[in-house]
This record gives C-alpha cells, structure tokens and sequence, in this order.
C-alpha cells in the first residue's frame, strides 16, 4: 500500500524575514519534533524537496515576477557584500534574506515532486512541510509572506504536464487565500473551496468570487463546529458534483484558537476532521490522490499538534 509522502528540505528553515517575525524557522522545528516524539514521522515515506523548474513555477505566475525575485536576490547579495542590509522589503510584512530564493523554490518543487510521485502511485498523498507559505503570492505579486504559490503552481502542473482535466484546491488558513483565486479565476479546471476569517487580511474573497470558487467568509469567534456544518453543507456537495481527479491542500493552522493571527476557535480534532473529510472526497473521485502543503499556523505547539492531526488522517494512523 503505498504510503504518505513528507517533502521537505534543509533551504526552508534558512529563509527567514528578521527577529520576531511569526513565519519563522522554528515552525518547522516544531512539526519536526512533534513528529519526532509521536512517533508518527516513523510511517513517513521522507523525500527532499527538489528546486522547482521556472517553466513549471511560470505556469502560475508572471516571467515578470520571477525575474524581478530573482534580481532582488542577487541585488541583496551585492548590497551585503557592499555592508548593506540583510533583507529586501517587498511589502511591511514580507521581505527576502540571500536564502529566500532558493527556500521559494524548493517550497514550489516540494509540491510538483509530491505531484509526481502521488500521480504515479508511488504515494497515496503527501504533506510538504515548506516555507516561505504561497496562497497569497498572486500571478504578477509576492506579499503576504508568499513568494511563489506552491499550491496554485502544482495544480497547474497536474492540468499542464500530467493531463488531468479537473483539479481542485482546498485552502482552510485563517486568511483567505486570495493569491489563488488570482490565479485561478475563471480557470474552470480548477474548483477552489475555502473559509476564511472576515474581516482580516487580506480583506479579499467576499467581492465577485470567480464561478469556481466557493469562499465562506465567517466572522471572528466562529469555533470548529460551525465551520465543520458549513464545510458539509457547502464545499462537499459542490466537491462531489465537480469530481476532481486530484485534491491539492493549503494547509494553514492559523484558525486554531491559540493562533493570535487570528480569532477562530478550531482545534487539532476540527482539523483531523475537515481533512478526512477531503480525504473521503478523494477516495470516491481521485484514486485517493492529495497533496498538502504548509499555509500558515504560527503558534508554534498549536501548529505543531494540528499538523500531526492532519498527519495522522492522511496516513490512516
């Protein structure tokens, strides 16, 4: 029975935007150690992540765009040599260190390579424990701590250079994953579902959502229950009728309720459910095939616990 696949690589921890910043190296240590002392990473098939193509990463986003990132990341290494500092803004919460780039890519390779691996059956699924996170990385913008889209990159990829005809993405971080929807508007191979806090950054998804997508905005305080009966009355019935062939997953934990981000009150067992819930979907239409990959969650013992959940339900543990 092939198992879960858990891409990640040594670059994603050296990315990192200053001294107290909350999309930090340590989150990955924490899910690391979590994994470690649960014994859970033992039934892990462990890849590296590999540098993603740009022709692959160009399938979502602007040449532009990428090209500029990559000046910017030898600009910052001219500017250090020269004394100068050691970040680059590219808005007042995001910015790129010398290791930025090479974190980016292997965050987007992350995603292709479980891509690869799931369609060719030599897993079931994967979660891809990468930073810098991508759902707010738009087609033409880096912001809101994303560089590249690793999750609207690798839907792309499944349609592009695996010949799937329908994909869909499912996106439960606190925010709304308004990067993707830019991408993804009007693509109607794509169907993406989500719930998000509203109001809060980065205050998208209620204006003129495209056909395929199926936003549920809900109002700080909301806990797990509520969301779960939204969940199984919106995104599963619109999921079965569209009958993806693949399911990609944003994963972000930032809707826990020790998350300060944000102010909904889900818990490890919202998670373990809304992802066997997906996991049920994929089964009945996608040969089983998900591939997840790390949004937000910035309380780190939070964070740590809801990615084991997840873990856990993907891997039938």
């Amino acid at each position: 029975m092939p198992a879960t696949g858990y891409f990640t690589h040594p670059d994603c921890r050296k990315h990192e935007m200053g001294a107290g910043h909350p999309e930090c190296p340590e989150r990955l240590d924490a899910i690391e150690d979590r994994l470690l002392i649960t014994g859970v990473g033992d039934a892990l098939d462990r890849r590296e992540a590999p540098e993603a193509p740009i022709t692959d990463i160009e399938l979502a986003h602007d040449r532009m765009l990428v090209a500029a990132l990559r000046g910017m990341s030898v600009q910052l290494a001219e500017d250090i040599s020269a004394g100068g500092p050691s970040h680059a803004q590219i808005d007042p919460d995001t910015s790129l260190n010398i290791h930025t780039w090479n974190a980016a890519l292997r965050a987007a390779g992350a995603t292709l390579a479980a891509t690869d691996a799931v369609i060719a059956g030599e897993l079931e699924n994967a979660f891809c424990a990468v930073r810098p996170p991508g759902h707010h990385a738009c087609h033409n913008k880096a912001m809101g701590f994303c560089f590249f889209n690793n999750v609207a990159v690798a839907a792309k990829y499944a349609l592009a250079r695996h010949g799937l005809k329908r994909v869909a993405i499912v996106d439960f971080d606190v925010h709304h994953g308004n990067g993707t929807e830019d991408i993804i508007r009007g693509d109607a191979r794509i169907l993406m579902v989500s719930f998000f806090q509203h109001p809060l950054y980065p205050f998208s998804g209620t204006e003129n959502p495209g056909p395929n997508m199926l936003n549920l905005p809900v109002p700080p305080y909301t806990r797990g229950m509520e969301v779960r009966e939204m969940i199984e009355q919106s995104w599963i019935p619109r999921l079965e009728e569209f009958k993806p062939q693949m399911i990609f997953i944003s994963a972000g934990f930032d809707a826990h309720r020790e998350d300060d981000l944000g102010q909904l009150g889900l818990v490890e067992q919202d998670y373990a459910w809304i992802t066997q819930r997906i996991k049920d979907v994929a089964r009945r239409h996608a040969k089983g095939r998900i591939v997840s990959s790390l949004e937000g969650g910035y309380h780190l013992n939070a964070l740590a616990r809801s990615v084991e959940a997840h873990i856990r339900v993907l891997a039938d543990l």
